[in-house]
């Protein structure tokens, strides 16, 4: 069984399971990566008929990586909240060594720089289905999403 598999197959029958758990640094595949996974685990609790995850990360690059890391996993759980009959809970994002590139100080400032913006954009899935692999990506609609269109970031150099 897949931990995809094994994770929908937990929550749907043994939801109070403290082992609902997934592994995502596979050590035999290191060597033929070029860059190791920097997310590493997530953790999936019920508590009172809702969908908690736990996201343990071991690196992040908050400028180019920390919007897609939580929105990946925020649209998982969404989904599997919406497959197993649970409403979604809360996300904790861990992180153990959360860093800004030299590179990416002239593009920080920017946004810190910049003026807030208040926006509550919601994941909205158009897709009623029970089965996760039911899911395509037209599924998913982000609405009320705003950026500050006068921040011009250019390319983000990422990582190597």
């Amino acid at each position: 069984m897949d931990q995809v598999d094994y994770v929908l197959y937990l929550l749907k029958n043994d939801p109070s399971s403290r082992r609902i758990i997934t592994n995502l640094f596979n050590h035999e595949e290191l060597k033929d990566m070029g860059l190791e996974p920097c997310l590493f685990s997530t953790q999936w609790l019920v508590k009172q008929g809702k969908l908690h995850l736990i996201l343990n990360q071991r690196s992040q690059d908050m400028l180019a990586a920390n919007g897609w890391n939580v929105m990946q996993y925020a649209a998982l759980q969404y989904m599997f909240a919406q497959v197993t009959g649970l409403e979604v809970g809360t996300l904790t994002h861990n992180i153990g060594d959360c860093h800004i590139y030299d590179r990416h100080i002239p593009l920080v400032k920017k946004l810190i720089e910049a003026e807030s913006m208040d926006v509550h954009p919601k994941l909205v899935i158009n897709n009623p289905t029970k089965n996760f692999y039911d899911f395509k990506v037209e599924d998913f609609e982000l609405q009320g999403y705003e950026y500050n269109k006068t921040i011009k970031l250019g390319k983000i150099p990422v990582a190597k």
